[in-house]
């Protein structure tokens, strides 16, 4: 699969693309980008420095070293010994600009790298159900008790979600977060009137934040 990646890639420009169906049944999509080949070769030389540097200082001894990040380049002979296998750093930079994207839909190329642009909602998703709305940790042990606290969270990260998109849409400036934060301090007072018994109310005295905030609740 590396040799018919790199095979590929050689025809690539900038923004080009090709597709690659694995036997599982799922497609391997390669990008190109002159950018991302910039950034890798930046990425490499930064990494590269900081290895010579702890190898020609003797910090770097044959039980320290893992495989992870720019230690691949390392090569050791005998015991002690560790040296920059050059061999290996020629072959990573063939790799330079090229991202690979797995999918197991029939979506066109464009389509899976702008999906894959928009993770970061679904992580910021999890920070957001993890903190603001606490769906963790679950001191539950009965299955329909956890259900009922997951649904709950889905139910006010959903709330949220629509808050975030109606302050956007009135351009408000504005987060969820803060939004919550002013309705701590938002009272209303509801009393009966003594002859008529109507029941009335009135809303204490708001700054601006919370002004602005009560249009939107209201409609």
């Amino acid at each position: 699969m590396k040799q018919r990646i790199l095979k590929k890639a050689k025809k690539l420009k900038h923004g080009g693309s090709f597709l690659l169906q694995k036997e599982d049944g799922v497609r391997l999509l390669v990008t190109y980008s002159d950018t991302r080949a910039k950034k890798d070769r930046y990425n490499r030389a930064k990494g590269l420095r900081k290895l010579r540097r702890k190898v020609q200082s003797g910090q770097l001894t044959k039980e320290s070293i893992n495989n992870r990040g720019y230690n691949k380049f390392l090569h050791l002979e005998g015991r002690t010994l560790v040296t920059i296998d050059k061999d290996k750093v020629r072959e990573d930079v063939r790799w330079d600009g090229l991202k690979g994207y797995l999918t197991n839909t029939d979506l066109p190329p464009e389509k899976i790298v702008e999906h894959y642009g928009h993770l970061w909602q679904i992580e910021k998703a999890f920070c957001i159900s993890k903190t603001d709305l606490r769906v963790r940790p679950i001191h539950h042990y009965r299955k329909r008790r956890i259900e009922a606290h997951i649904c709950i969270a889905f139910v006010a990260y959903a709330i949220w979600k629509e808050l975030e998109r109606t302050l956007a849409k009135r351009k408000i400036i504005m987060s969820p977060r803060r939004a919550a934060e002013l309705t701590q301090n938002m009272y209303e007072v509801r009393y009966t009137l003594p002859d008529s018994g109507e029941e009335q109310h009135v809303l204490l005295e708001m700054d601006a934040e919370q002004a602005a905030l009560y249009e939107i609740i209201r409609r």
